[in-house]
């Protein structure tokens, strides 16, 4: 079985919070159009300064949504468009204990079969998948962390989720055959920063 995760050293999430709401919000500009994430710094702080440090670093700019599958989830933050893995820093705790359900519509962190192994991959929940979640603290059970949700171009979340795939670069299946790119991920009202990164392995939540 397959999942995620996330980390990161604390910083101020004020600074980057969405007018009036109090939690920080991520643009992502795709080929497909712009999806809004409002980000839960208070249920899933590691995970969230850990986006949000990808985020400002530019790390996934140019990356691609390598895994569609239609009913289930969109998953993007870890290759290139010629789907080649980038390397990231190391693997953050998982807060899948926060309470935060996989609803339709939430970003939670992908991760491998270690429960502690999310880096930088996510993935948008096309429907509800309660399996998804926090269940008991063992290794089947532990669940993948939410950290948000999309409150802006759930459209464009939609659209992503109906384009053909198939096999392709180390896949093989459920790859998009016409690449969809993020070519720019922003935190709403701030600046990106430079990048630093660091090795580590492919990720993704396991399918029923």
């Amino acid at each position: 079985m397959k999942c995620l995760v996330i980390v990161m050293m604390l910083v101020p999430l004020l600074a980057w919070a969405a007018p009036g709401s109090g939690k920080p919000r991520v643009q992502l500009e795709t080929s497909k159009g712009i999806i809004v994430i409002e980000l839960e710094p208070t249920k899933a702080p590691l995970t969230v300064n850990n986006f949000l440090d990808y985020v400002r670093a530019g790390f996934f700019d140019g990356t691609v949504f390598h895994r569609v599958i239609p009913g289930f989830m969109i998953q993007g933050g870890g290759y290139t468009a010629n789907l080649e893995r980038k390397q990231t820093r190391e693997p953050i705790l998982n807060e899948a204990t926060n309470g935060l359900k996989n609803l339709k519509g939430t970003i939670a962190m992908a991760r491998t079969a270690e429960v502690n192994s999310a880096t930088a991959q996510f993935f948008i929940n096309l429907v509800d998948n309660a399996f998804l979640d926090h269940r008991s603290k063992t290794d089947e059970g532990f669940g993948y962390c939410v950290f948000g949700q999309v409150v802006e171009g759930m459209q464009v979340v939609e659209a992503i989720g109906a384009v053909p795939t198939g096999a392709a670069g180390p896949f093989s299946k459920d790859v998009p055959k016409t690449a969809v790119v993020i070519t720019r991920a922003t935190v709403v009202g701030a600046k990106p920063a430079s990048q630093t990164t660091a090795p580590s392995g492919d990720s993704q939540p396991a399918r029923r």
